[in-house]
């Protein structure tokens, strides 16, 4: 493994699907960090199945961030501070939209620094027009129907609409 570099980043997340909330935290994060990784789980734990195969996810990510120049995206099944740990990054960056996040992060903050207590928890306030929007609540919106073209990439919403437009 490499030593950790203060200057890399992993942004890890589902992002089943990627929506403007993620892309806000990952391009704040691309102005802190010399390089972000975008980190799409394969196989999430606690959110169980996805919507959205991996490779699609990590696509809709990859082509909603392209103009990003030092961001890169990457699919990854292990625990998030492993996968930091192998990439040389010294920080995992999250968004945190309310208190249930914040619980949520703080709990896993402490699990995270009792098996890499070198990679840090780095935490950004989401964006105010971003802080009700959930990958979950995008995808019910769709399924009814609800316009998603102002919380999601285009190409995304398309996706949306195919896989659960009525």
């Amino acid at each position: 493994m490499s030593p950790p570099d203060n200057r890399i980043a992993v942004c890890p997340g589902t992002y089943d699907p990627v929506t403007y909330g993620h892309l806000d935290v990952i391009g704040r994060a691309s102005e802190m960090y010399d390089a972000v990784i975008v980190a799409v789980v394969n196989l999430p734990w606690r959110k169980g199945q996805t919507l959205f195969a991996i490779d699609e996810r990590v696509r809709f990510v990859s082509n909603a961030t392209r103009a990003i120049g030092n961001v890169v995206v990457e699919p990854f099944s292990t625990l998030v501070v492993e996968f930091a740990q192998t990439r040389g990054a010294m920080a995992i960056v999250k968004g945190l939209r309310a208190i249930s996040d914040f619980e949520y992060e703080f709990e896993m903050n402490q699990l995270n620094r009792r098996q890499a207590p070198d990679v840090e928890s780095v935490y950004l306030m989401a964006s105010p027009k971003y802080s009700f929007l959930r990958s979950s609540g995008v995808k019910e919106l769709a399924t009814f129907g609800g316009d998603v073209t102002e919380l999601v990439p285009d190409e995304v919403a398309e996706a949306l609409k195919e896989r659960l437009g009525r």
